[in-house]
């Protein structure tokens, strides 16, 4: 029997939709170098998705005008784990390559 994750209903359609699109758009092929690049300036670790709000890197990524913070805080509390296991899953797609040259911020503390 395959582990099948449990669906939990979104509750804030637009604002979860709206930063799951900026999420996606960073780790684009296209973006995702320069996502990591301004995350290590920035110092912030891979896996802190506050921090990535905090320090506002989505926004010097991303085409699309967006508050990433405010967009997560409109969220219900269910809402904002769902956006952390995506945002967590899609920073696993990056190519080894580019893990590798990153390590640093891919290390565990």
């Amino acid at each position: 029997m395959a582990f099948e994750q449990a669906t939990i209903k979104v509750e804030k359609d637009q604002e979860f939709a709206g930063l799951q699109a900026a999420i996606e758009q960073a780790f684009q092929t296209a973006n995702v170098e320069r996502f990591l690049k301004r995350m290590d300036r920035k110092s912030v670790r891979i896996r802190d998705f506050d921090g990535v709000l905090a320090k506002k890197v989505l926004e010097s990524v991303v085409s699309v005008k967006v508050d990433a913070a405010k967009l997560y805080q409109a969220l219900t509390l269910s809402d904002q784990a769902q956006m952390r296991e995506f945002y967590l899953s899609k920073l696993e797609t990056v190519e080894q390559s580019l893990r590798h040259r990153f390590k640093k911020l891919y290390q565990y503390y």
